[in-house]
């Protein structure tokens, strides 16, 4: 057992090992600049990349928005369990973001998905119609890339395919976007 958690850890330090920290800068770019010109931010993923998605809209909109002048216009679309059934259970599940996005969706306003698969249908379609309605799009993904790799215009791959390990490193992707506005002043301005 002991070699196995061993192992898991140095599997999961060489995951973390594959972001490049100057991939994150832009990131925080995009949401500074959709803050200051009061755009809405979404984001939404599958299974723990929705628990992801949930945590870092706690986060920017609790912890980031104390720092800010004014909060972040941040909306997890994971959270409203009524419509994401009503959606899935009248129309079909490929249409649960993209059926709540179209109600709030304007350009200028920026779409994150996380995605360990990158091919997640609902969240294919979600980008596709997002990115040419003029939304920035922003896409987490692991080792598979998928076709969310291909549409969004910033992308940040985590070179891995393990679920867990994958999923760990993108919460702490959305912690750095978080945290940045929290600790860095020049994140701020």
């Amino acid at each position: 057992m002991l070699d196995w958690i061993e192992n898991y850890i140095a599997a999961q330090k060489k995951a973390l090992d594959t972001i490049n920290p100057a991939a994150i800068p832009p990131l925080v770019a995009t949401l500074r600049e959709a803050h200051r010109a009061g755009r809405q931010i979404f984001i939404c993923g599958n299974g723990g990349s929705a628990a992801n998605a949930s945590h870092f809209t706690t986060d920017l909109g609790k912890n980031s928005s104390e720092a800010m002048p004014s909060p972040f216009r941040v909306l997890s679309l994971n959270d409203n369990t009524s419509w994401i059934t009503a959606i899935g259970n009248d129309y079909d599940y490929a249409d649960v973001f993209l059926r709540q996005l179209k109600n709030y969706g304007q350009a200028g306003d920026v779409l994150i998905i996380i995605s360990v698969s990158g091919n997640s249908p609902n969240l294919v379609k979600v980008l596709e119609w997002a990115k040419p309605k003029g939304l920035k799009t922003i896409a987490l993904t692991g080792g598979k890339r998928g076709r969310a790799a291909e549409i969004a215009d910033q992308v940040i791959v985590v070179e891995d395919t393990h679920y867990g390990r994958v999923e760990d490193v993108h919460m702490n992707i959305l912690h750095m976007l978080c945290y940045a506005f929290v600790e860095r002043e020049d994140a701020r301005v």
